[in-house]
């Protein structure tokens, strides 16, 4: 089936919103057509098999069994309907078209009825009817063709893509809640599964996968495809999670319709209420929504990682609060299958990310933590920056980051940095903000440079060694030092000084506060090069004007910091004998892991300031990925020559212009 067939077959569901019209909100017109979508889907692939159904409801009539199992057989789904009602003979009834659509949804078996209560069904049953627009909608359905003679599952799947991009247009969604385009997932399932192509080829090989962010199923449903095409009698488990109801619905029932357990994908919030607790999957893969916050689960990842540390799945550190992508990067990877002591076993990962995981957060940030814990356990294998303006609903960078307990040995203690940012082709119609996509040529091209990156990386002639770099894990790492320099004052009684002196709250205290910085006022105007001069002055000042001069190291503090103006000449100023720092004046540096801190100073700093040093009890490891920093290539401007040569031109072209003009 063509593009052409899939958009008709949507403008066709689609069109029932002319009847929406007035009586629903325009961002409400997917909770009416996606579940009716999604039942005559359910009608036509069980069309066949009604009659035979429907002699063993007759059968089992009055017998104490679970029908259950015996429906689902004559069905052969695993899913049916008990009644004998279609959607053409409801809206052959119009009077009675509400209470025969409720008693055709009770008869579905318990999981696919479960998918449209998810959709409250019944609340739109009600306000349909209530609206006499019921026995249309239904009646614009039935002419719906969705038998799978005429359009496959993998092509339902297009269908619901498009319906569901419509109705997030229409619902507003915000940047990351996007669905993910379908060149894209097989992109994202080439590099997950190619690596291991000769496995999957092996007679009766059993794969399980898992995306805790299923979203309607696509990805899903295109690992399936993409080990089945590798091998046509390969066992496909999928599993997922997802937390919007109608997407949850629809890729439960997309499971049903190709005779996958449903039951596998769990509904709920992956962090709050993981639905696959202690399983472990061969493949892993999510496209998470972009920068949204985990607030709502706060209180849950919390006491998760504070309780369970690194037996529970956030050990390695919790990301700031408005962007929860990478809890599920390490949701994803507390789910890796182990590796056993032959090398077998082991899971590969990936997910589409925005720029932010790869550098946000500074050394020993909830982030850079989570980067290191990554890192330094070589799970990494690669990172692919993808062009932008790929996603129907943002227009934003993205990139895939592919991950394995199982890094073949040329791999191990590397990670690959791929740039494909060049490889696309425009659309003909924009869909959204998705204004390019990803031809087959390309994917083709990208997946198999990505088998190829080392050898390419080492090889400088290559015509594609700019687009692949191979980095070291240590390489991403970085000692964020702090350097200080001494705190160098003069002292001085002025105006300025004096008023900070009465406002010092040491002085506040004195039982004298008034008289003290009065009989300071009479030294307004002079100024001492060190501390000990200074105190001398004001002492003798105080003692002058009748008053005891007070004593304690806060005093003390207070008065130096009052009347003390930094001087880059001044008086080093010391805590015990050791320098004092000073704060304005105090910078860090990021120093490349492995590197001696202090050969680095003696470079790059003590030349350009001879007496600074590095307080080491304020050293942190970082970890970042620069990744765009890496590829970037230096532009020179150009020649002012050629840009006064074209300033010029572009003037007298609007001189003749203006000439035309005034003729």
């Amino acid at each position: 089936m063509n593009s052409s067939k899939h958009t008709e077959l949507a403008n066709h569901a689609w069109s029932v919103a002319d009847l929406l019209r007035g009586d629903y909100k325009q961002a409400d017109y997917g909770k009416v057509i996606l579940p009716f979508t999604v039942l005559r889907r359910l009608e036509c692939v069980l069309e066949p098999t009604r009659e035979k159904v429907a002699e063993k409801v007759a059968q089992l009539a009055g017998q104490e069994l679970d029908e259950d199992r015996f429906l689902r057989k004559a069905s052969g789904h695993s899913f049916y309907n008990r009644t004998s009602l279609t959607l053409r003979k409801i809206a052959g009834d119009p009077q009675n078209a509400a209470k025969n659509l409720q008693l055709y949804v009770a008869g579905f078996s318990d999981n696919a009825r479960e998918v449209l209560e998810k959709y409250e069904f019944n609340q739109q049953i009600r306000k349909l009817d209530a609206a006499k627009l019921l026995y249309q909608v239904i009646g614009r359905f039935t002419d719906l063709d969705l038998r799978p003679e005429i359009v496959s599952n993998h092509n339902m799947g297009y269908i619901f893509e498009e319906l569901i991009r419509r109705f997030a247009e229409q619902s507003n969604e915000t940047a990351g809640e996007h669905f993910t385009p379908r060149e894209v997932i097989n992109l994202m399932v080439n590099l997950l599964v190619g690596p291991d192509a000769d496995a999957l080829s092996l007679p009766g090989v059993v794969r399980t996968v898992l995306d805790p962010a299923c979203g309607t199923g696509g990805m899903l449903s295109a690992a399936e495809d993409h080990i089945a095409a590798l091998n046509p009698g390969a066992k496909v488990e999928v599993y997922g999670q997802e937390l919007n109801p109608e997407s949850w619905a629809i890729c439960r029932s997309d499971l049903m319709i190709k005779g996958q357990d449903p039951d596998n994908i769990a509904f709920g919030n992956s962090f709050s209420d993981d639905g696959h607790k202690r399983e472990k999957f061969d493949y892993l893969l999510a496209n998470p929504p972009f920068g949204v916050e985990w607030k709502k689960v706060k209180d849950e990842v919390e006491h998760e990682y504070e309780t369970l540390g690194h037996s529970g799945r956030f050990g390695a550190g919790l990301p700031r609060i408005n962007d929860g992508s990478l809890l599920f990067l390490q949701h994803m990877l507390s789910k890796m299958k182990p590796v056993d002591v032959n090398g077998g076993g082991g899971s590969r990962v990936a997910i589409v990310f925005n720029g932010s995981p790869l550098f946000t957060g500074a050394a020993e940030s909830g982030e850079s933590n989570i980067r290191r814990w990554i890192l330094e356990n070589d799970w990494l294998e690669a990172i692919v920056a993808l062009p932008d303006q790929l996603f129907y609903n943002t227009g934003i960078s993205t990139y895939f980051w592919i991950l394995t307990n199982r890094k073949t040995a040329d791999h191990k203690g590397k990670v690959v940095l791929l740039d494909a940012r060049d490889y696309w082709v425009k659309m003909r119609k924009s869909l959204g903000d998705k204004r390019k996509e990803l031809s087959e040529q390309q994917i083709r091209e990208i997946t198999r440079l990505y088998g190829e990156a080392l050898q390419v990386a080492g090889d400088p002639e290559h015509l594609l060694h700019g687009k692949v770099k191979v980095f070291k894990n240590e390489d991403f790492g970085y000692q964020r030092i702090t350097v200080e320099r001494p705190l160098k004052l003069r002292f001085e009684v002025t105006e300025e000084t004096l008023a900070a002196l009465a406002e010092a709250r040491a002085v506040l205290k004195l039982d004298h506060a008034g008289e003290f910085v009065a009989a300071v006022r009479a030294l307004v105007g002079q100024s001492w090069p060190t501390k000990s001069e200074a105190f001398v002055a004001l002492k003798d000042a105080v003692v002058a004007a009748g008053l005891l001069w007070p004593t304690g190291a806060p005093f003390v503090k207070s008065v130096r910091d009052a009347i003390g103006v930094r001087d880059a000449d001044g008086e080093v100023q010391t805590v015990k004998g050791t320098p004092e720092p000073d704060s304005d004046l105090r910078d860090y540096e990021n120093v490349p892991l492995g590197e001696d801190v202090d050969k680095y100073l003696k470079r790059e700093v003590l030349p350009y300031v001879p007496d600074a040093w590095i307080d080491h009890s304020k050293t942190k490891i970082g970890y970042e990925i620069p990744l765009t920093r890496y590829f970037y290539v230096y532009q020179p401007p150009r020649p002012l020559a050629e840009i006064d040569a074209e300033l010029k031109s572009l003037e007298a072209e609007i001189q003749m212009l203006l000439g035309e003009v005034a003729e």
